[in-house]
């Protein structure tokens, strides 16, 4: 561990081990209470922002450096002083570094590394120094993840018989950041009815309706609007005389569907089974026949000449071609010149059928490892980049029954197996070199997703996709907002009759992870423009906004929709109103605008960053009298991305 301070006598009389230094405006971690931050990621800087702005929190950020990732704009943070950001710098997020940043008087800890097992260690530590600390972890593998989850949260019911998984203080949230974005990212690809929910064993979609046109089932609530701009208004005031929302323009809205159903098995390839058909490749057919029916000649003829059986005479023969027969000494002159001709035929024969034994054999390897896009393929996503994000999104899209073609520079890519495994075809090359797009039948695809790391590359790729069609459905994956910005208006403006979607992975994911730390479960992030909504459980209890109110008077137009409520005891509620197929339903949707909220009530809404925020903390003046309201107005980097200024 180092710090960011020159050398100086030591401020810690540990000699033994010298514990990172926390860094800020003279503005120290307070003992309790506050936020830790793990990482110096996209989403470490963004989740770090919400908390501070949205949330008015005080936030400790563990990095690893502030001059490398996203260390200088986490500094930034820090120096802000309207905001209650510091920094520990540390190289490795051991017992010393979670203990510098304030775990033990810490309220939650958030670990956002891409290192699963790295996580994983630093929660365990952080459990240790601190057994009622609210964890929010994340990691890719979901099997490992959901089985820490519930190690994690079973030692902590350990510690008090009576507490009830309902009460627990000491919860362990487990998310996925590619998880989380990857439904968004599908739905901007694919349009229409693509977005899907699981909450408490119903599903919830996402759909954009035309002007006149109903909801395929019940529609909860209307998500967005859009006004004489085009700009998308969410969650916009009640219009309608019953269900609260008019049809007279398009919108987007949320609909109830019948109990979730597990995904309809699609059958996976045989891996198994080796392709012979690619092995015996047409050409290679077509010489083992010819070299069939001329044998069959030689035979004939040898018979005629030396009387010897067919049998045997096709045996001299096979020798004479293959050259290890012994010279026909004995023959006559029309036997030894059969015997030559047979010879020439099998010199000029086996070079022939070396090459094509050659040629089959890459055919098959090729086969049993990568298939290529199949001629007259049409209607397809092109997918760029096979990394985490890139995995998560084909995995949605095969589910779907979606064609995809994937493109990756590296054949070692993490979603290449993947796609062996699903039998989706693969182009490895770098999709902003010439012929590669091509390859992948650009100009037959419905859309392209580019998910690679880099920035450059994905516009680039993006650009070369709409030489090719200009009117190609492209979603591109950015991590600088400014230059996200810049980019949607230059191609909006370049290409007005296409759909172009920029989307940030952190931006789709940090309202989740803000909300899990918050103490709030949040069931879901939907992307609408630049705006992102959460779909989230709320207790009632304690809430001014909530509590003795009526559904009418509870919900705020622009802020938050209530969806639900839940009907099981306090006690006996399901920890997880997330899982697709609970053991029995608790909640109530769509309950009427005249049922009063009341102690014990548990609702389920769909809210706006802010409305979340400001419907889930009483007091929202944090020390200086400085409004989280005031706080929102300022310039900060993702400001196009929370007011939709950049449009959709």
């Amino acid at each position: 561990m180092s710090t960011s301070t020159p050398p100086q006598p030591p401020r810690f009389e540990q000699p033994s081990l010298p514990l990172p230094l926390p860094r800020g405006p003279e503005r120290p971690p307070e003992p309790a209470g506050h936020m830790v931050v793990c990482g110096n990621d996209a989403l470490a800087h963004r989740l770090a922002l919400e908390l501070a702005t949205l949330y008015g929190q005080q936030v400790v950020v563990v990095l690893p450096s502030r001059l490398h990732g996203h260390g200088p704009q986490i500094s930034a943070l820090a120096d802000d002083p309207a905001l209650r950001v510091s920094t520990v710098e540390a190289t490795e997020t051991d017992a010393a570094a979670l203990a510098a940043a304030g775990v033990r008087g810490a309220a939650a800890l958030a670990l956002t590394s891409e290192d699963d097992q790295a996580n994983l260690h630093a929660a365990l530590r952080a459990r240790r120094l601190n057994p009622d600390l609210r964890l929010v972890v994340r990691v890719f593998n979901r099997r490992l993840g959901q089985r820490v989850e519930q190690l994690l949260d079973r030692a902590a019911l350990a510690r008090d018989p009576r507490l009830t998984p309902a009460r627990l203080k000491a919860s362990t949230t487990v998310l996925s950041a590619s998880s989380t974005a990857a439904p968004a990212l599908v739905a901007a690809a694919l349009g229409g009815r693509t977005h899907a929910l699981h909450v408490d064993g119903r599903l919830l979609r996402v759909a954009e309706l035309e002007a006149g046109a109903r909801s395929e089932g019940t529609e909860l609530a209307v998500l967005a609007r859009p006004d004489a701009n085009g700009v998308q208004l969410p969650l916009p005031a009640p219009t309608g005389p019953e269900d609260g929302d008019r049809t007279d323009g398009t919108r987007t809205v949320l609909e109830l569907l019948g109990p979730s159903s597990p995904p309809r098995p699609r059958r996976l390839p045989d891996l198994n089974r080796l392709p012979l058909a690619e092995l015996f490749t047409p050409r290679l057919r077509w010489a083992l026949a010819g070299l069939t029916l001329l044998l069959l000649v030689l035979t004939c003829l040898n018979w005629q000449l030396t009387g010897h059986p067919p049998l045997h005479a096709a045996w001299l023969v096979t020798l004479d071609v293959l050259g290890i027969a012994d010279p026909a000494e004995q023959a006559d002159h029309g036997g030894k010149a059969l015997q030559l001709v047979s010879a020439v035929a099998g010199m000029l024969l086996m070079p022939f059928l070396i090459a094509l034994s050659l040629d089959a054999l890459g055919t098959f390897r090729t086969a049993t490892a990568l298939r290529r896009p199949p001629p007259g393929l049409t209607g397809h996503v092109v997918l760029v980049g096979l990394g985490r994000v890139g995995s998560r999104v084909l995995d949605r899209l095969w589910e779907l029954g979606i064609p995809v073609v994937c493109v990756d520079r590296s054949p070692s890519a993490r979603g290449i197996a993947r796609a062996r495994t699903y039998d989706i075809p693969v182009i490895i090359g770098d999709a902003t070199q010439d012929g590669v797009l091509e390859a992948a039948r650009i100009g037959h695809s419905r859309a392209l997703v580019a998910l690679t790391s880099e920035d450059g590359t994905n516009l680039e790729a993006a650009l070369a996709a709409r030489e090719s069609d200009p009117r190609l459905r492209v979603v591109l994956r950015l991590f600088d907002d400014d230059f996200a910005a810049d980019i949607y208006r230059a191609l909006r403006d370049s290409y007005p009759q296409a759909d172009t979607r920029s989307r940030s992975v952190s931006f789709l994911a940090a309202p989740a992870f803000a909300s899990a730390m918050m103490g709030r479960q949040a069931l879901g992030a939907i992307a609408i423009g630049r705006e992102v909504l959460l779909v989230a459980a709320v207790d009632v209890t304690g809430n001014p906004r909530l509590m003795d109110r009526t559904i009418g008077e509870a919900q705020l137009p622009g802020s938050w929709r209530i969806l639900a409520i839940d009907l099981a005891d306090p006690d006996e509620r399901q920890p997880d109103l997330g899982n697709p197929y609970p053991a029995g339903p608790e909640l109530l949707w769509g309950p009427l605008p005249h049922h009063l909220l009341s102690t014990g009530d548990r609702v389920v809404v769909v809210a706006t960053r802010e409305g979340l925020s400001r419907l889930t903390e009483h007091d929202r003046t944090p020390p200086g009298g400085i409004r989280i309201d005031d706080l929102l107005t300022r310039d900060f980097p993702d400001r196009d991305r929370r007011t939709g200024g950049a449009g959709p």
